[in-house]
């Protein structure tokens, strides 16, 4: 029971992430509630994502592939606590 509430739990997270990174492809229109929704889910993400940030550069200086690898280590990591117990 713990193990699939756990997963859930990543899944969601994972989710965040995806909405994240495609939230920050829509270009900032002055919308405030657009804003605030990519200024709360910073605040979520941003924590996991910059030790990855600081690993891998920007492909070309302007393609960020560090959540695809933060999104495969969350995954990955969940699964293999989850599998340890």
């Amino acid at each position: 029971m713990l193990d699939y509430l756990l997963i859930t739990v990543v899944d969601l997270y994972a989710w965040i992430i995806f909405a994240y990174c495609i939230l920050s492809w829509i270009p900032d229109t002055g919308n405030t509630v657009l804003r605030d929704i990519r200024a709360f889910l910073a605040r979520l993400v941003e924590p996991f994502l910059a030790p990855f940030q600081k690993i891998i550069p920007p492909i070309g200086g302007m393609v960020d592939i560090s959540p695809i690898i933060a999104f495969f280590v969350l995954q990955w990591g969940v699964r293999l606590i989850v599998g340890l117990f």
